[in-house]
């Protein structure tokens, strides 16, 4: 079955800086596309990026687009999420799955199964 893992979450100033690490095993890594997501509190869950496996695609959402950037190492099946000009209401728990595909306007709609997430806190 597999499975993947965050890392990376932390405490972060007003338009700081991170980068958050998802690391998979268990699977052909290079054969899925990674997809990471949000949940805050009282809010919905929110599709942030998508990039397919062959990394020829990302997708993103508007509320990170310009921002946000999500990247993969095959070789180390290993996928990333460089976060920019964060903001507090970027604040939340990060998640990435394992995704079949990339639906451009659903990023989580293929999506198999998640990591147990990290913590962003947006502060100063």
């Amino acid at each position: 079955q597999g499975q993947v893992l965050e890392s990376g979450g932390g405490l972060v100033q007003p338009g700081g800086s991170l980068t958050l690490t998802c690391t998979a095993s268990g699977f052909s890594f290079e054969k899925y596309g990674i997809a990471w997501f949000r949940l805050a509190p009282e809010k919905e869950r929110e599709g942030l990026a998508c990039i397919t496996a062959t990394n020829r695609a990302a997708y993103y959402a508007d509320s990170v687009e310009g921002r946000f950037t999500i990247s993969r190492d095959n070789a180390k099946n290993t996928a990333y999420l460089q976060m920019n000009s964060l903001k507090p209401e970027d604040a939340a728990t990060y998640y990435c799955g394992r995704t079949y595909y990339c639906p451009e306007y659903d990023l989580l709609g293929a999506l198999d199964y998640w990591g147990p997430g990290t913590p962003v806190t947006v502060s100063s």
